[in-house]
C-alpha cells in the first residue's frame, strides 16, 4: 500500500476536537483488520497520553492545524462580545457546549468558555459543566498560546482580562429565582419526604391518643 498523501507533518501542532492540543509524533503504517493502514501517533500533553488515529479518518475526526495568529487574536477578542445569555436548564446548556466542542473549532471553543463563565458567576456550575469549562479554557490557551508564540501564563493573564469584565456584569440571582432542573426534582423528593414525616407522627398522634383512651376506660372499671 503506497503513502497516502496526508494533511499533517511530522511535529506539526494539531488540533484534536475533545482531546486537546497535540503534536503529531509519528506516522506510520501498522495492519488493522488485516489490511495496512496508514496511522497518525499524536501526543496530547494535557493528559500526557498518545491516541493513535488512522490517517483516513483524523478529518471526520475534526482533527486541524494550529489557526494563524489573526484567528486566535479573533477568537481571543470574541470574548468581550455581547451575546444571550445562556439556558437556566444545566442538562440542556451542557448538551449544547458538548456538541460545540465536538466540532472543535476556536471559535466554537471561545463561546463555550465565555458563555460557561459568565454562568458561573451568577451560580455554581454542576460539576460536568466544570470540568467541561476547564477542558475548553486550557484547550483554548493552549492554541492561542502556539499561534501567537506566547507562554501558557501570557495567554491565561490575556484571557482573564477578557472574562474578567464579564465577571464584573453578571449579578448574583436569588437561588430561587433560578433553579436547574435537576434542583427542582430534588426539592420535589424533599418535600414529599417531609409530607410522609408529618403524616407518620400524625399517626403516632392518634396511637398515643388511643392509648390514653384504654387507660381512662381502665380507671372506670376500676
Amino acid at each position: 500500500m503506497a503513502k497516502p498523501k496526508t494533511d499533517f507533518s511530522l511535529n506539526q501542532k494539531v488540533v484534536y476536537p475533545s482531546q486537546g492540543v497535540g503534536q503529531i509524533t509519528n506516522i506510520y503504517k501498522s495492519e488493522f483488520n488485516g489490511e495496512s493502514v496508514y496511522f497518525y501517533e499524536i501526543y496530547i500533553e494535557v493528559s500526557d497520553m498518545y491516541a493513535k488515529v488512522p490517517v483516513a479518518n483524523a478529518a471526520k475526526l475534526g482533527i486541524r492545524a494550529i489557526v494563524s495568529a489573526d484567528e486566535a487574536l479573533k477568537a481571543l477578542n470574541s470574548i468581550t462580545d455581547e451575546f444571550e445569555a445562556p439556558t437556566s436548564d444545566w442538562k440542556l446548556r451542557y448538551q449544547m457546549n458538548m456538541d460545540l466542542l465536538k466540532k472543535g473549532t476556536i471559535q466554537d471553543i471561545a463561546v463555550i468558555v465565555r458563555s460557561l463563565y459568565k454562568r458561573s458567576k451568577v451560580k455554581e456550575l454542576p460539576i460536568l459543566e466544570r470540568k467541561l469549562y476547564d477542558s475548553a479554557k486550557k484547550m483554548l490557551e493552549d492554541e492561542i498560546a502556539y499561534a501567537l508564540g506566547k507562554s501558557a501564563k501570557e495567554v491565561e493573564d490575556m484571557l482573564h482580562a477578557k472574562l474578567e469584565p464579564i465577571g464584573a456584569k453578571s449579578e448574583k440571582k436569588n437561588a430561587f429565582d433560578d433553579e436547574d432542573e435537576d434542583e427542582d426534582e430534588f426539592d420535589d423528593e424533599t418535600t414529599s419526604s417531609k409530607d410522609s414525616d408529618e403524616d407518620d407522627d400524625d399517626e403516632d398522634d392518634d396511637i398515643d391518643d388511643e392509648d390514653d383512651d384504654d387507660d381512662s376506660s381502665d380507671d372506670d372499671l376500676d
